[in-house]
């Protein structure tokens, strides 16, 4: 999070409250809004997006295509202008790049930077600058890109871009959506043909904007079920009209609210449904999870729905490592929900999680034990035996740690919605990475019934 380090902690307890009801509208997606900044700004005339999220991550996207030549500007009542400079026309920024806490920004921007004739430098916050960025640094290296990266291949670093870059053919060694989109990004100013080859699916939001852009990109699936992503480079971008979908990410805390809240009945409006991004509502619904899809529809290449969410009886499972790369921002809000579910939840295979914005298994281990759960952690995931459907009821004096992450602090708030004493966080302020409005939504959909 980009929050001023020497601006006050802002603790908070969030406690149980009654049922939570409503109809609310989460952010945008913010794997979309990314994209949708970044491609945007590489076509030529103006696109106008709408649904973007204004959280401070995206706005890091934001500042740092403004910083290479394109015009990016809020305009209206939220919607997004933005006139490109055209792929291979990126300007040398002046200053360093400030990523703040968006591990996302840093690495598809290094992949757009990495096959023009500029250098940038790449800077964060403390907890970015802890992050590794190996994983991307190798395929651009391999592409011709000079990278000077800090100790471990940390920020801050240096990249200066190949004119021309080579086209490589890349097996992703790890499933991740971030190196698949750094390598495609890099693609689109490489002189011929960019591949990945994925074993395991990740999120396709950069496939299917890609190809709405007007890039000659080509998806084959092997009867194995590896993909292979195929860019013809030097291509030419056309200006879009986008409508973002709302982030499956931010539904998931007020759907594993709902559902753990006795007597509640939520709408959460313009969920993106992308195959790729929605096991955990998948997973919720093998435990017992009441969540209905109404007026599924498609808005600019994405499924979506709104989501009604009621009260249930969740029971634990052994949830399959398969899904891990279709939902892994979203096991600290499953962790919460299977805290208090009937039986044990194990899960595994969920490596990713220690690096990311904190280890997050540690965290909500220490976190959720300290509200009262039954943790065992493992190298590679929880263990989690439920309260059956009681309340926790943990030590109600001590503040839970969130490491400066925004998806501790929002799984931790919804935790206290099912907690006898209520679960005092010790700082809010990274939430605003990603969702500014959380804390409001989850007040207005307790209000609800109060009112």
């Amino acid at each position: 999070m980009t929050a001023d380090p020497t601006s006050p902690m802002r603790p908070r307890r969030f406690q149980a409250s009654g049922p939570l009801r409503g109809r609310i509208r989460v952010p945008g997606d913010k794997s979309i809004s990314h994209r949708a900044i970044m491609l945007s700004s590489l076509a030529v005339g103006e696109s106008r997006i709408s649904g973007l999220l204004e959280g401070e991550d995206v706005l890091a996207t934001a500042a740092a295509m403004r910083a290479m030549g394109a015009h990016v500007e809020r305009v209206g009542t939220g919607d997004w202008m933005v006139n490109g400079v055209g792929v291979g026309a990126l300007l040398q920024p002046e200053t360093a790049l400030d990523m703040g806490n968006s591990g996302t920004s840093t690495r598809l921007l290094m992949g757009l930077v990495a096959s023009h004739p500029i250098q940038a430098t790449f800077t964060g916050d403390a907890s970015l600058s802890k992050r590794p960025m190996g994983r991307v640094i190798e395929p651009l290296s391999q592409m011709g890109a000079d990278i000077a990266a800090s100790a471990g291949g940390r920020l801050p670093l240096i990249l200066r871009g190949a004119s021309p870059a080579v086209p490589i053919q890349y097996r992703l060694p790890v499933a991740s959506a971030q190196v698949k989109s750094a390598v495609l990004l890099a693609g689109l100013n490489t002189p011929g043909q960019t591949t990945v080859i994925e074993p395991v699916p990740t999120r396709d939001h950069s496939e299917r904007m890609l190809k709405g852009f007007g890039a000659d990109l080509m998806v084959d699936v092997d009867p194995n079920g590896t993909r292979v992503i195929t860019l013809s480079g030097q291509a030419e971008l056309k200006p879009q009209t986008i409508d973002v979908p709302g982030d499956p990410s931010s539904a998931a805390f007020f759907v594993v609210a709902a559902l753990i809240v006795e007597g509640s009945d939520v709408i959460i409006e313009n969920v993106g449904l992308n195959p790729t991004r929605s096991a955990l509502f998948d997973v919720l619904r093998q435990m017992g999870g009441s969540i209905d899809e109404i007026d599924r529809r498609e808005v600019g290449g994405e499924p979506v729905a709104d989501l009604r969410v009621r009260h249930s009886t969740l029971r634990g499972i052994e949830v399959d490592p398969a899904v891990a790369p279709s939902m892994i921002d979203e096991f600290p809000a499953l962790f919460v929900a299977a805290s208090v579910a009937q039986g044990r939840t194990v899960t595994t295979g969920l490596d990713e999680l220690r690096v990311k914005e904190s280890d997050r298994l540690a965290a909500m281990a220490s976190a959720l034990t300290l509200a009262g759960a039954r943790i065992e952690e493992r190298e590679d995931g929880l263990i989690i035996d439920g309260t059956g459907g009681a309340p926790l009821s943990g030590n109600s004096r001590e503040p839970i740690v969130t490491h400066l992450d925004h998806r501790i602090a929002m799984s931790m708030a919804i935790a206290g919605m099912a907690s006898s004493q209520g679960i005092e966080i010790d700082d809010t302020r990274p939430i605003a990475t990603s969702f500014p409005t959380f804390e409001s939504l989850l007040d207005t959909l307790a209000d609800e019934v109060a009112a």
